[in-house]
């Protein structure tokens, strides 16, 4: 948590923001100083200052992950790049269909993605799950940089077998999210809201960390909410077209920690504080690929 503090001297006030961080085992309080009035644009100040923090802890982390991680790439012969990358489809797939609530296990999800082996499952599940895959190639092929176009049309290719009635379509009514204290953006703020999430990415694809990117366009999307089901995987999609496209690994959100996910999610945007949510992804990411580290430091 960001403080502001104040110190005395003399007859004069000074102004400071201050954080503590946790660095090598000991409590080290950084500090920036405001001035001796607390500016008008505080809130504004305390986000930058916090997000200035977490890039100088994290930044170094996630660019030796990548380092490693092109490494050991280069040295794959193509089949076992091409059974990696399936085992990643299957995985990623069925964690983001299962955190929406499909019915199918890790098992069903390999047999029917790898086998085409049909279960006995809800129809809308399987169609759901065969199209997720099948979305996620087409990304990792997509060549173009993401646009609004491309994301509906990611959409649509979702759920036009199963719910062909949304497939596609910005939604024209409010919406609610069970079990969320969050109430999505009014549906006459959607296009207005995902045209100032183009201009936000555009102005900052190359300005800071693909994974820092990949977070925050993940959180923006997902809360802007433009579609009537489905922001959570377009969202995830989305995250990993920006992570492969810069050449990081990717991410899989598991379902068995899809509490904290939540939590993280619902927490930035009742408080409208992206740190919150970003401090939650790097951490779950370097410790997804904490063995790149590991290689590392035993080189």
């Amino acid at each position: 948590m960001v403080e502001i503090k104040k110190k005395k001297i003399g007859k004069r006030t000074y102004y400071y923001l201050v954080h503590s961080v946790r660095r090598n085992g000991k409590v080290k309080k950084v500090e920036k100083y405001l001035g001796t009035k607390i500016p008008r644009n505080i809130n504004k100040l305390k986000k930058e200052f916090l997000i200035g923090i977490l890039r100088k802890e994290w930044y170094p982390i996630l660019e030796k992950i990548k380092k490693n991680y092109l490494k050991e790439e280069m040295k794959l012969p193509k089949s076992a790049k091409e059974k990696e990358l399936l085992n990643f489809a299957i995985r990623f797939t069925y964690d983001s269909q299962k955190i929406e609530g499909s019915t199918l296990t890790l098992r069903e999800t390999a047999n029917l993605l790898e086998k085409g082996i049909l279960p006995s499952k809800q129809i809308r599940d399987i169609k759901e799950t065969q199209a997720h895959q099948k979305i996620f190639y087409e990304m990792i092929n997509y060549k173009k940089d993401i646009s609004l176009q491309i994301i509906i049309k990611w959409h649509r290719e979702l759920f036009k077998e199963s719910k062909p009635d949304i497939a596609g379509k910005i939604r024209e009514t409010q919406v609610k999210i069970a079990g969320s204290k969050f109430v999505p953006p009014l549906p006459v703020e959607v296009y207005l809201l995902l045209k100032e999430f183009f201009r936000w990415y555009n102005k900052n694809k190359n300005k800071v960390n693909p994974v820092e990117l990949a977070a925050l366009a993940h959180l923006k999307l997902v809360t802007i909410h433009p579609f009537y089901d489905g922001n959570g995987r377009i969202s995830r999609l989305v995250m990993n077209f920006i992570l492969n496209k810069n050449k990081y690994p990717m991410m899989i959100t598991p379902y068995e920690n899809r509490n904290s996910y939540y939590n993280a999610l619902e927490k930035s945007q009742i408080k409208k504080d992206e740190t919150i949510f970003l401090r939650w992804f790097f951490k779950k990411y370097v410790k997804e690929y904490k063995s790149y580290l590991e290689r590392i430091a035993s080189v």
